[in-house]
This record gives structure tokens, sequence and C-alpha cells, in this order.
């Protein structure tokens, strides 16, 4: 694959992992990039938030777009008022950000229910307003994510690309659905290709890629100059970095051995800790771990009831030190189950 840029700025590999709210923290984000994925994006963050007076609600925002200190800073910005998306770019700037993505994809009712999201695919013109107002302020390349469009009878992806990349955007992302599928079904990657086909700035198809087989679909049908990995990272930070290294070589990692895997989720575990302190820690820690367990018994070959005990049993500890024991027992019992599968195998 050819090299990757978003303006002036030259990607390490075509592999980004995508902005998920509550999940692509900065922890998370450092743990991928250091395992090797081109690009990190932030949590989906509400311009409005980040520079309203009410300090809990700005405290919230301000951490969403920290620095996770690994590579380019990427902040996605949301909001339906041009002032407001303006105010939003500036503050992410002056946070460090290298680049600022505008959200025009997110489907959660909370948004489109405030004209945001994915609801801007509805009015191209307002759209073209808040992206124009992020634009013209930020002095660093803006990119835009979004949808194929609202639903089926509206596929208007290639039109507001075509409009940003007018207007200076200098990278669009696609995830392959409608707003109104949300996630279900699958995402349509060759519907991107009338993207690629409608602008000359870098297409990066999302949705659904989740192994070594997606991404080369995704890419053959889409006709995009990259992917983005979404949930295909969930339990898996290694996965962006195993697929750069698919596309740079040919060849395709195993996952990494148990022992790296229970490294990984713990020093994830402690940072996040530390991030959010041990109360509002524990709670957002909690799902990477339940991911991380799924991912473990599927690398091992454990049975259901094995993987189930054991994600009751680390999921509802609620001391940090007894967390990370039980899950270094669950993760010897996998071991234990693989070993003894080899074992008939040989």
């Amino acid at each position: 694959m050819q090299s990757l840029s978003i303006g002036s700025i030259k990607l390490p590999n075509p592999v980004l992992l995508a902005p998920m709210t509550g999940i692509t923290d900065a922890p998370f984000r450092r743990q991928a990039a250091a395992l090797g994925a081109g690009l990190v994006i932030s949590e989906m963050t509400a311009c409005a938030a980040l520079a309203q007076d009410e300090h809990q609600k700005k405290h919230i925002a301000r951490r969403r777009i920290a620095d996770h200190g690994a590579g380019l800073h990427v902040v996605q910005l949301a909001g339906c008022e041009a002032h407001w998306m303006a105010e939003g770019a500036r503050i992410a700037e002056g946070s460090g950000a290298s680049v600022v993505d505008i959200n025009m994809g997110c489907p959660a009712k909370n948004v489109t229910n405030g004209a945001a999201g994915s609801a801007l695919m509805r009015d191209l013109d307002h759209a073209l307003t808040l992206i124009d107002a992020v634009v013209e302020t930020a002095r660093v390349p803006v990119t835009l994510k979004m949808r194929l469009g609202w639903d089926d009878t509206s596929h208007n992806a290639a039109e507001l690309a075509r409009r940003a990349e007018q207007a200076g955007v200098q990278l669009v992302t696609v995830h392959g659905r409608t707003r109104c599928q949300f996630y279900k079904g699958r995402a349509d990657w060759k519907a991107v290709r009338a993207v690629k086909a409608a602008v000359s700035v870098p297409v990066v198809v999302n949705g659904d890629i989740e192994s070594f087989d997606d991404a080369d679909m995704a890419l053959q049908a889409s006709g995009a100059d990259a992917v983005m990995v979404g949930r295909g990272a969930q339990g898996r930070p290694w996965f962006p970095g195993q697929l750069a290294h698919y596309f740079a070589t040919g060849i395709r990692r195993a996952p990494p051995r148990l022992s790296e895997q229970l490294a990984l989720i713990s020093a994830l575990y402690g940072e996040m800790i530390g991030h959010y302190g041990r109360e509002v820690g524990l709670r957002h820690a909690r799902k990477h771990l339940g991911w991380t367990l799924d991912a473990a018994a599927a690398t091992a070959g454990v049975s259901d009831h094995t993987l189930k005990a054991a994600r009751s049993c680390v999921l509802t500890a609620t001391d940090p030190a007894i967390v990370l024991r039980l899950l270094a027992e669950a993760f010897d019992e996998f071991g234990d189950v693989s070993a003894s599968q080899s074992r008939m195998c040989a």
C-alpha cells in the first residue's frame, strides 16, 4: 500500500484506531499506538462541553481530549453550532492536537437528537457551516468522519465528502452503514467506493474490520487508501499494529501469547486507575477486562463455561489488587486448557 498523509503529516502506516466513546481514552490510545497503530483518535468530545463554565462537565471533556503522549495527538469534536465548533477546535489545538477530526457519523440517539453526529447528514448545508468554522479556526489539518447517509434512501456521503474537501478537509473516513442501521447487518464497504471517486484526499474505510481477511476485502471493495479499526481492537489492542505489519510484509501474525496479553491488560488496568482515580477507573476498565478475557479465551480455545466463570469472577471484584490476582488466575487456567489441548493434538 502507498504511504498515507493528512496534509503535510505523513503517517507511519495506513491503519487507524477508531474514536470510540468510553473506550479510546488516553491509556488505551497510548497502548494501541505503542503496539503499532498508525493513528489513534480521541473519544468524541462535545465542543460546548469543552468551553462551558460548568466545572464537572468541562473537566470530563478536557480529560477526553488529553494527549496520550505517544505519536500524533488527534481530537475528535462533535457539535451542531458553528460558534462552538470553532471554539472546540481552538481548545483542541491548544491542548496539543496535531489534527482535528469532525464527527458526522455517530448514530447514538442522544447525539442525533441534538442535531449532531450523523444527524448532520440530513442537512449538508448546515454541516458545511460547521466544517467551515473548524477549518477557518484550526491551524492544523482537519479531517471528517461520516456514515453512508441517514438511511437507505439518502446515501449522500460522496456529496458531503466532495463539499468537505472543497472546504479544506484533508482526509475522510466513512463507516459503511447508514445512521438508521446503527451497527446492524454488515458494513457495505463497496458503497464507500463512491466517496473515493468523488475526492482526491485520502479515504479511510471503517466498519466490521476485525480480521486480516476483513481488511483485504474492505480495501478491495472500497478502493480506500486506509482502514480504521473499531470494535476489532476491543480486547485486542495489538490488532491494528498487526494489521499494519501485514500490509507492510504480507505476514499474518498470530495473537500474542497469553502471558503477553496478560501483561498488556494488567498495564492498561493500572494506567486507567491512575488516569481516572480508583472509583471511576474501576468502572471504565471493567469492559476492557471483559473483552480481554474474551480474546484470551479465543486464543486458548477454552469452553464457554470456563470463560463465563472467569468473567463472573474477575468482573465482579472491586479491589484493584484482587482484580489483578483473579485476572492472572484466569489466564493461568486458560493456559492450562490450551496446553492440555496441545498435548492431545501432539
